[in-house]
């Protein structure tokens, strides 16, 4: 009998959440959106927090009542039926992935040539270090648990170390003065760039597709994104507020990598060291984090019938979904080394997928509410608090963010392009296959009973039968 492997502990669990947050990619947008708008920057930054934290509630309840490997989909199934939970997790979860993961792995090569090996192409150390990563993730969950927590950990004192010595003027003395500036240059319209800062929080739900591998996890997953949400705030607040006060802010908005400036002008030379090192940390952080996540997601949606079977296959030795991992890391070398994601295209390509996974975290809301007024009585093992505050506040929230995803129209417009062909793409799918293959009802929910019961077996027989009848095919 193939079974996910149940051993992550609580630490496992915070680094998982915070690894594919903190990234290289977050280090560019909080350097442009610091120039951007200045100090008042943090309040799109809080703004974007508060909203993270509805989503972390509403992901919270509803892994903790269905903790399997299916994440959104999973909960979307019994929800809202089986088109938007195929939609939500293709568009938001897989193709977005095509292009943020090849954006990370374009930076962290880039700086590591230019600082350590500039005789050696950016491409080649990015796609060696994706090369390590996926071995990683195929050699077992322990494995992936032990090198999330040591990128986690460094990645995160690493940049709240350089945080802490620009704001306490350790370094270089000749400073940019934070005291010359307005506070809030833009107005309430800097909360048109919340979407921007969101993307500084993104992924903090990566945990609950692991849930089937978590120890407790109606303890640890909660705990973890809550706790995971707060230290990554810290830590940005204070590197944010070193970006202003040592970089003039037109050069932080114009520049492609403006985390290199303000590592220059804090330390010179040894600060390139440092965010080489800062960049390596969250590049594998990230990446570490979605060959594990995303094709647990791929093993759950093939047992459900809605990828060929192959993808439901676990490694005799290793028991991780090695098929899932091969394939997810095919596709996204595939855009790596064509060259797709190169620095001038990046803000486009990570807002994009920030665009899907806003509408991801408003079904994630939506699923709460259906869920609790379906079923009134079902003994929940977390309960998102203040329901339905958080979730209705969080849905629109997240729904002005997408429809005011960056200020400048231009750039705007190109990022609802791409939006929307990811999400069509999403669509044309998911109702072929619903359709032709499994010849399912699109917005028929799935009864949750049979789903809980069949999460509930101490083995579960993985058969193309018996999950069918839990899932409603």
């Amino acid at each position: 009998m193939d079974n996910l492997k149940r051993s992550l502990g609580f630490w496992a669990c915070l680094s998982v959440s915070m690894g594919l947050v903190v990234a290289s990619s977050t280090l560019v947008t909080l350097g442009q959106g610091m120039g951007i708008a200045g100090p008042g920057f943090v309040i799109a930054m809080i703004a974007a927090w508060v909203l993270q934290h509805f989503s972390a509630q509403s992901f919270a309840e509803l892994a903790c009542l269905m903790p399997n490997a299916g994440g959104i989909r999973s909960y979307t199934q019994v929800a809202l039926g089986p088109l938007l939970a195929m939609v939500a997790t293709i568009a938001g979860y897989i193709i977005p992935n095509f292009f943020a993961v090849p954006s990370e792995l374009a930076i962290a090569g880039s700086i590591i040539s230019s600082t350590f090996i500039p005789s050696c192409s950016p491409a080649v150390i990015g796609g060696t270090l994706f090369g390590v990563l996926i071995v990683f993730n195929i050699l077992g969950v322990d494995v992936f648990a032990k090198s999330q927590i040591l990128f986690t950990t460094g990645m995160m004192v690493s940049i709240a170390g350089l945080g802490i010595i620009g704001l306490t003027e350790v370094g270089n003395p000749s400073l940019h003065r934070l005291a010359q500036m307005d506070f809030n240059p833009m107005g309430w319209s800097v909360l048109s760039l919340t979407a921007l800062a969101i993307w500084l929080y993104i992924g903090i739900e990566f945990i609950t597709p692991m849930a089937q591998e978590i120890q407790e996890p109606e303890k640890h997953i909660p705990r973890a994104m809550s706790l995971g949400l707060l230290i990554i705030f810290v830590i940005n607040l204070l590197y944010g507020l070193t970006c202003i006060k040592y970089v003039p802010l037109g050069e932080l908005a114009e520049s492609l990598s403006p985390h290199i400036l303000v590592a220059q002008a804090v330390l010179g030379k040894p600060g390139l060291v440092i965010i080489s090192i800062v960049s390596l940390f969250a590049t594998a952080s990230t990446v570490n984090t979605v060959i594990a996540v995303v094709p647990r997601m791929l093993y759950s949606m093939a047992l459900n019938g809605e990828l060929p079977a192959v993808f439901g296959r676990l490694h005799p030795r290793f028991k991780t979904p090695w098929i899932g991992i091969l394939a997810m890391s095919g596709g996204i070398g595939c855009f790596y080394f064509g060259g797709i994601a190169n620095a001038g295209n990046i803000m486009v390509y990570l807002l994009a997928a920030v665009s899907s996974w806003l509408l991801c975290y408003i079904v994630a809301h939506i699923d709460v509410i259906v869920l609790r007024l379906r079923y009134p009585q079902l003994k929940r093992p977390y309960k998102s608090p203040f329901f339905p505050l958080p979730q209705i506040l969080g849905a629109l929230g997240m729904l002005a963010s997408f429809i005011n995803i960056f200020p400048d129209p231009e750039i705007r417009n190109t990022i609802m392009r791409w939006s929307c062909l990811f999400i069509g793409i999403s669509i044309v799918y998911s109702a072929l296959w619903l359709k032709l293959v499994l010849n399912k009802k699109l917005f028929k929910p799935t009864p949750l009973e049979p789903v809980l019961k069949y999460m509930e077996m101490e083995e579960p027989v993985q058969s193309k039968k018996e999950v069918g009848v839990a899932f409603g095919s």
